[in-house]
């Protein structure tokens, strides 16, 4: 068996990475809006795409971010 297939699912990741790609394709989707005005037609990226760009990373600081200042005020 390889690593992958042996190694434990973590709690953590697993449900935060949606999240981090559902962010990505939104803060896409609103700099399309903003730089092609009318001929915006509302297209998606591919996961390459977003990674390849930065909004991925961007995506990712964001939610941990808030999930940061989510769990402090709930301490």
């Amino acid at each position: 068996m390889s690593r992958s297939q042996t190694r434990n699912h973590g709690k953590f990741w697993p449900k935060v990475r949606p999240l981090i790609w559902e962010k990505a394709q939104q803060l896409y989707q609103e700099e399309q809006a903003r730089t092609m005005g009318a001929d915006y037609k509302g297209i998606t990226a591919t996961h390459k795409e977003l990674r390849e760009a930065g909004y991925f990373h961007t995506a990712k600081l964001i939610i941990l971010r808030n999930l940061k200042r989510n769990r402090t005020r709930l301490e």
